[in-house]
């Protein structure tokens, strides 16, 4: 018993830390992204539909890259927030529209997906890390950035504060 307590006092610790580090880590990264309200209001989709940004939603932006790995684990948490709130996202220098097409219907993703192939929105947003995650409150006003892997609760209590 002595040695199961030790062993969850010592993962307990490691997860912990690592937390810590990670947030330290994102803040580092996130100094230098764009903090401006948005000013996207609509972007054609890989489907060729246009998405229109919503007068008085929250809005979760998320930049990633089919060549990312980070972003592969954070795909689906991205896809279950899609179904539950205003999610768009940005498929920075992923290929063309087809090979983000075929990304998506090979793993059975359904969020909206902006193909940013030359990287010209990853850009406007200071974008210099992959997965880069915006969350707009009611306002358009930023409330929330963060470079790296996000959990689907984190981004979800987030997104209910933003909506707040």
């Amino acid at each position: 018993m002595k040695k199961i307590k030790h062993y969850a006092k010592e993962l307990l610790f490691i997860i912990i830390t690592v937390t810590v580090v990670a947030n330290i880590m994102s803040i580092y990264r996130s100094r230098d992204l764009t903090h401006a309200p948005l000013q996207v209001t609509s972007l054609t989709l890989i489907d060729g539909s246009t998405y229109h940004v919503k007068e008085e939603k929250p809005l979760l932006i998320h930049f990633w890259a089919t060549w990312c790995p980070t972003c592969k684990l954070e795909a689906s948490n991205i896809d279950f927030l899609s179904k539950h709130f205003e999610v768009v996202t940005v498929a920075v220098k992923s290929g063309s529209d087809a090979e983000v097409r075929k990304f998506m219907q090979e793993r059975n993703y359904h969020f909206k997906v902006f193909n940013d192939s030359n990287a010209v929105l990853a850009s406007e947003f200071h974008i210099a890390g992959f997965p880069t995650t915006f969350i707009y409150n009611k306002e358009h006003k930023l409330s929330f950035s963060e470079v790296g892997y996000s959990s689907t609760l984190t981004l979800y209590l987030k997104m209910l504060w933003a909506g707040r």
